[in-house]
């Protein structure tokens, strides 16, 4: 097979499973939160409510796709495919196993830092395009989030590229052959997963979509595959980052016994899984303390995590 066919072959593979996966997040979150808060899932729509899905995107296809007539009409629109397409470009450098993903840069973990970034300009955009205030607040709020968590996010890798020397997530994977970074970088992992969670709008930092606060906040006036296409981004977020979190500190595909690919398909759905139980047992925070917890705490945290981790290296090689 040529080089080109591979290419491609790996593309329309890594697509088909994560949207397949994000299709099925959406029932195995449901069906998780029963088990956990002790009532029912979905269980009335084929067996154990698996067609549930089914009937969620038929749902979708069949709404009205509304524009409001007060709205930016060009950017409303928009606003949904920002999110999908950079989300979908930050998979395009994860390692899956070997010989298996899109592309392997040298600078691989600056591009998924660069298109993380870039996704608060849906939101932004769809809360302001909509032209109503509850969309408007939760696009500030959503700003400012993610921006703030943006900045020990990227703080918090730079210790695994310390211990590594490359921003190569390949050469993350194969330098915890030894030992998982999760052991010497438990400060960085902590942080990131915090980052993460809020990066990717879960529950407890769902503040921009708070529906006790703002309706829905900037989805508000979304319906249809446009409401859809932040549905699905956002379980698509849920999965890069549990796959991230998995490539970074807890050895990639590496593992004994099973397959490279098995080994980080399920430790991945693990890092899933961890994600939906926050959901089923934390509250949602105000949001100051949302704000004063990425200043306060985890921004110091980072950067005791990078002078810690620089001290020991250059101990280490002097």
């Amino acid at each position: 097979m040529s080089e080109l066919a591979l290419a491609w072959s790996n593309v329309i593979l890594i697509l088909a499973v994560v949207f397949s996966f994000a299709a099925l997040l959406s029932w195995i979150e449901r069906r998780l939160l029963g088990v956990w808060q002790d009532r029912y899932g979905p269980n009335r729509v084929g067996p154990f409510g698996l067609l549930q899905i089914v009937a969620d995107a038929i749902k979708l296809l069949a709404k009205e796709d509304w524009v409001p007539p007060f709205a930016e009409k060009t950017l409303f629109v928009l606003a949904p495919v920002i999110i999908a397409i950079t989300t979908l470009l930050a998979f395009a450098v994860v390692p899956v196993a070997p010989g298996i993903g899109v592309v392997d840069l040298n600078i691989g973990l600056l591009f998924f830092l660069a298109m993380s970034s870039l996704g608060v300009y849906s939101i932004v955009l769809g809360g302001w395009a909509s032209n109503n205030k509850y969309s408007l607040l939760g696009g500030f709020r959503a700003a400012a989030q993610m921006l703030s968590y943006e900045v020990f996010m990227g703080l918090s890798l730079m210790g695994v590229v310390m211990l590594t020397g490359s921003f190569n997530l390949r050469d993350i994977v194969a330098a915890q052959e030894d030992l998982w970074f999760c052991i010497p970088q438990i400060l960085g992992f902590i942080t990131f997963t915090v980052a993460g969670i809020a990066e990717a709008r879960r529950l407890p930092f769902d503040l921009p979509e708070a529906e006790n606060e703002l309706v829905a906040g900037f989805h508000t006036e979304y319906s249809s595959m446009k409401f859809g296409l932040f549905f699905i981004g956002e379980y698509v977020g849920v999965i890069l980052i549990s796959a991230m979190m998995v490539t970074l500190f807890f050895g990639g595909w590496l593992g004994p016994l099973l397959s490279p690919l098995m080994w980080f398909l399920l430790k991945t759905f693990i890092v899933i899984g961890f994600f939906i139980l926050l959901r089923a047992s934390l509250p949602r925070p105000r949001y100051d303390q949302l704000m004063a917890y990425g200043w306060k705490v985890m921004l110091p945290l980072t950067l005791v995590n990078l002078l810690v981790t620089g001290a020991i290296v250059l101990a280490w090689e002097s």
